[in-house]
């Protein structure tokens, strides 16, 4: 068992993820210095319910992930900017409160189970090209013309891709539990590149938490993956989310099909 702090956020960290964050908060800076004089590493858990701050209800996961500190900035008033990494995976056992405000937690580090060889070598193969095709309908559908009145799920299906996580939805950039993640999100030029400089990593287990960490679903399916407990099942669960979201952006750009008739119009 280890004594760790954590942080909890809206955003799901999966391991060999990268996750930039801007910690505001006193409580937070005090835990994050803790971390640096270590060096040690901090948990990240996902709010499963309720708000961090402000008081109220708190429900957060269960498995959650170790973050390392790779770069800090600290400015004069305090604040610290961030770039962590997911290393491992943890089941939080039981949550105490630290002398700064923040939680510590005591975890339990887990090893990972790979499950049946043969078949997640071939659901990772599966995953990898279907992750390739995603990228490459992601990169169209950032080119596409969006028609008037699209909706909420087109909308967000025509997010560019970042490996970078992003606020939570409805998240303004000052709001959070002591800090925000977000990180810069990548051209419909860049997306092309990403796909032809892409590395596809040998290891399935490290295959499936790269993509369940980028593939863009929402948080409480990122979470899902996470807590799978074979890489067999995460792949085989990727390989059906990226059939889905491949449909959907399918679809989505069938229907930015050039009608005939406004062409007629344009010329005239």
């Amino acid at each position: 068992m280890l004594n760790l702090p954590l942080f909890p956020l809206h955003t799901v960290l999966c391991p060999g993820v990268a996750l930039p964050l801007r910690v505001f908060e006193e409580r937070y800076k005090a835990m994050v210095e803790e971390c640096l004089a270590g060096p040690s590493p901090f948990g990240v858990v996902f709010i499963r319910e309720g708000r961090e701050v402000g008081g109220g209800d708190l429900s957060v996961a269960e498995i959650g992930t170790l973050a390392e500190i790779r770069e800090a900035t600290r400015y004069p008033d305090g604040r610290y900017d961030l770039v962590t990494l997911g290393t491992q995976r943890f089941r939080l056992e039981s949550v105490s409160l630290a002398p700064a405000q923040y939680l510590v937690g005591e975890v339990e580090p887990l090893d990972e189970v790979l499950g049946a060889v043969e078949r997640a070598g071939r659901l990772a193969d599966r995953v990898s090209r279907r992750f390739i095709r995603y990228l490459e309908l992601l990169q169209l559908d950032g080119e596409a013309e969006a028609p008037p009145g699209a909706d909420g799920e087109a909308e967000r299906h025509g997010a560019a891709f970042a490996l970078e996580l992003e606020p939570p939805e409805g998240q303004a950039a000052d709001e959070g539990p002591g800090a925000t993640a977000d990180g810069p999100r990548t051209s419909s030029g860049e997306l092309d590149e990403a796909a032809r400089r892409l590395a596809i990593p040998d290891d399935p287990t490290v295959l499936s938490y790269l993509f369940a960490g980028i593939v863009q679903v929402e948080s409480i399916r990122r979470q899902t993956l996470l807590e799978m407990d074979t890489t067999e099942q995460r792949l085989a669960e990727l390989a059906r989310l990226l059939e889905l979201e491949i449909s959907l952006l399918e679809r989505r750009l069938k229907s930015y099909e050039a009608d005939p008739r406004l062409l007629a119009l344009r010329r005239n």
